[in-house]
């Protein structure tokens, strides 16, 4: 596989990272099946979303498999009244990436990026690479340098 925008990052700032790449299901493009495909467990795997703010416009928030984004949460730390999703047929056009290969980094333009906390408990976490059936697996302050992230409590629990 060539280098993804959001891997020549990474090396242009010395962070080290492995990539693992597995075959693409695309009726199932969820953590869940990218989790085991690549060997990691769900909250290890780390998705990212786009987001739009009715103050700030386009942000991502990185949320852990198994989790919904809590649009309240991210709408407070993000200084926004109101966030939701962006929607679906808009994402490829502002970032770049296509659904299930979207990374906080490497895209059209750098959006403010909110990583969940959670991250910061695991030695690594995996993160699009930037296309589908790739994943970078990257250690979490590096990710959060990277992208100049921001840590906060943004994701809940599906129940």
């Amino acid at each position: 596989m060539k280098k993804t925008n959001a891997a020549r990052i990474l090396d242009g700032l010395k962070i080290s990272y492995e990539l693992r790449e597995y075959k693409v299901d695309e009726s199932d493009l969820g953590a869940e099946n990218v989790a085991k495909k690549i060997e990691v467990p769900l909250r290890q795997v780390f998705k990212t979303l786009v987001v739009s703010g009715d103050r700030t416009g386009v942000i991502m928030a990185c949320i852990p498999g198994g989790a919904e984004l809590n649009l309240k949460a991210l709408a407070a730390i993000s200084e926004n009244k109101k966030v939701e999703m962006a929607p679906l047929k808009d994402v490829q056009k502002l970032t770049g990436y296509i659904r299930g290969g979207v990374s906080p980094l490497g895209g059209k333009k750098q959006y403010p990026v909110y990583i969940d906390n959670s991250m910061i408990k695991w030695p690594y976490i995996a993160i699009s690479a930037g296309v589908r059936g790739c994943q970078m697996l990257v250690s979490p302050n590096d990710l959060v340098s990277a992208t100049k992230g921001e840590l906060c409590d943004i994701a809940r629990d599906m129940e």
